[in-house]
């Protein structure tokens, strides 16, 4: 007998559907929350004067193991995300595989992110 799961990702704070997973820490302890793309540049806007003052950490922040098994999720938007951009506004992109630092650039320019 065959099964299928189907997961939504569902944004944190208000139930709407969410497009990517942010990961952040603060006082040694890591965080990860599901957003949609509104959300998610208002979270990136209220923190971006302290990330500019902030020192990058090299090592996992203290309180947060590092994941052995899988590979965590990068800081920017889901590819998904970008791709679903690019396709609408005309920037040609790759279907599968990582998406271009030229096509991530133009999605952040574009964005305002």
């Amino acid at each position: 007998m065959a099964q299928v799961t189907n997961v939504k990702l569902l944004d944190d704070l208000d139930g709407s559907k969410a497009v990517e997973t942010i990961s952040f820490g603060i006082d040694g302890v890591g965080y990860e929350i599901d957003l949609n793309l509104k959300n998610a540049k208002a979270l990136r806007k209220a923190m971006a004067e302290f990330v500019a003052a902030g020192r990058h950490l090299k090592v996992p922040a203290a309180g947060s193991a590092a994941r052995s098994t899988s590979r965590s999720r990068s800081a920017g938007p889901d590819a998904a995300v970008i791709r679903q951009w690019a396709n609408e506004n005309g920037v040609p992109v790759s279907v599968r595989g990582r998406v271009s630092a030229d096509v991530r650039a133009q999605y952040m320019a574009a964005t305002g992110q």
